[in-house]
């Protein structure tokens, strides 16, 4: 019989995961490749496009040589993207102007103010985000406005300009097509979740010619197929792409409404599906899209929090009390509690629910008999604190009850974090057997872009559990702990006066 697979790309913010399933949705093999960050100022944050593409093709080749897999074997393809992460190229040249400006960059900061205080309700309406330099447009403005020679080059039809899904389909297809997900585009400020496309009036409050943008297709459909002389000598057909996120809530299984998942990472990511409806919320939640098919498009709430698992790593190589992420978990079990001890890792400001860049990173309570381990521990439970605060508030707009939440991430290996999180939630935690669930939910994206499946029914099967945790917390002993968490919370925004 001959072997089938689905290829997975993944590609973050710290490096590109490529993952090879079988027609089971079993792991076959896995590559892995590390990307540089680039900080040229403070605040700024930098990838090189061509590294990226570059870990992409050595990524695919590790998984390929891994599980002696023939390129010919790839069914399909299935890839997906940071979401805000941005970049201009020349069409002619396929050479990126700038290099590309990641979701964490902050230089945008002012002038989202400025729009901010002006058109704030508008954008909000159109594009159910707030207005905030973590999202595309602004980004784009910037390179418009700083690179030489930029707006000639618009002029005369050279320029593209695209987060990184355009990108990877413009390299796979030897810049045959230039052409982006819906998903992806409803994380620029400039795509209206009402329509489903560009907006051009957003487009004209930024001064961003629409030429420069890619055309828009849905997330799980026949996109294009990859160039042999660019991509291992085949022709393979790519039928999704995606943000990471929603490419993570599909590869939990999450296609009901009122289904959630957090994914962990250096931040944490929370999506509720709202379905076919949308739901507006003021209170600094996220309205956006996971994924379209066949016409329609399927909406979240989403809370994105900047720093969780950059917070042990700042442990690890900032302070230097750890020596890897694997030691936080007894040294947290080793004390009783925290000590009184609540660390908010503000470290580029608050996003969700707070969104606000002024706030600065604190520890407060710490006494004498504070030690290296209440400070591992405060720093684990500032992660399930930020979820918590935001769960709530999801579960208010959505105004139904959530029992459950799946997990996925390098964290959810941490015991003692998991335990903490069904505490301090009060809800049961379910980890699946495969925790690649971004690069597992835009394979199986790919599988049912290409039809080998029906509908989404007929892969709710696929998903299955490793692992569970129920709180086991008093009320009142919850109570205090988010008292005290939220008064470390506002003083973290007061740091700075704005």
């Amino acid at each position: 019989m001959k072997k089938q697979y689905y290829l997975g790309i993944d590609q973050g913010t710290t490096g590109t995961t490529v993952i090879i399933f079988d027609k089971k949705f079993n792991v076959v093999s896995k590559g892995y490749r590390e990307i540089k960050q680039i900080y040229p100022n403070p605040g700024w944050v930098e990838h090189d496009p061509m590294e990226i593409w570059d870990s992409i093709l050595k990524a695919t080749q590790q998984a390929f040589d891994c599980g002696n897999v023939n390129p010919k074997e790839i069914r399909s393809i299935g890839i997906d993207n940071q979401g805000e992460t941005v970049m201009l190229w020349n069409k002619k040249t396929g050479k990126p102007i700038y290099n590309a400006i990641v979701w964490q960059d902050k230089r945008t900061s002012n002038e989202c103010e400025v729009i901010k205080s002006k058109y704030e309700d508008i954008i909000w309406e159109k594009t159910g985000l707030i207005v905030d330099s973590y999202f595309s447009a602004t980004k784009i403005k910037w390179i418009l406005d700083n690179v030489e020679g930029v707006k000639e080059d618009i002029e005369n039809g050279d320029i593209a300009a695209g987060t990184l899904d355009s990108w990877m389909i413009w390299k796979l297809t030897g810049g045959r097509s230039f052409i982006g997900d819906r998903a992806t585009a409803a994380r620029t400020l400039l795509f209206n979740i009402n329509t489903g496309d560009w907006d051009d009036e957003l487009l004209s409050l930024f001064d961003i010619p629409k030429k420069i943008l890619p055309e828009l297709k849905d997330s799980i459909s026949y996109l294009e197929e990859t160039n042999p002389s660019d991509f291992f000598g085949v022709k393979i057909p790519i039928t999704a792409s995606a943000v990471d996120q929603g490419a993570a809530l599909f590869g939990q299984g999450c296609f009901k409404r009122g289904s959630i998942k957090t994914t962990y990472g250096t931040g944490a990511f929370i999506l509720l599906n709202t379905g076919n409806k949308k739901i507006m919320s003021k209170n600094g939640l996220l309205t956006s899209i996971s994924w379209s098919y066949k016409g329609e498009m399927t909406y979240i709430l989403e809370a994105g929090i900047y720093i969780t698992g950059a917070a042990t790593q700042w442990l690890r190589d900032g302070l230097k009390v750890i020596n890897s992420a694997d030691e936080t978990e007894a040294m947290a079990n080793s004390v009783k509690d925290n000590g009184g001890v609540y660390f908010v890792p503000a470290f580029s400001g608050l996003a969700a629910p707070k969104w606000d860049q002024y706030a600065r990173g604190i520890i407060v309570g710490i006494t004498g008999g504070t030690s290296k381990e209440h400070i591992v521990r405060a720093t684990l439970e500032s992660t399930a604190y930020q979820i918590k605060n935001n769960v709530e508030l999801l579960q208010n707009s959505f105004g139904e009850e959530i029992k459950i939440m799946r997990v996925d991430g390098g964290a959810t290996v941490n015991n003692f974090l998991m335990q903490f999180q069904s505490d301090i939630l009060d809800m049961e935690i379910q980890i699946p057997k495969i925790n690649e669930a971004t690069a597992l939910g835009i394979a199986k994206m790919s599988a049912l872009g290409l039809e080998d499946f029906k509908n989404l029914e007929e892969l709710e099967t696929i998903w299955s559990l490793k692992k569970k945790f129920k709180p086991n917390m008093e009320e009142s002993v919850r109570e205090d702990l988010m008292k005290n968490w939220n008064k470390a919370m506002d003083r973290s925004e007061k740091w700075i006066d704005n």
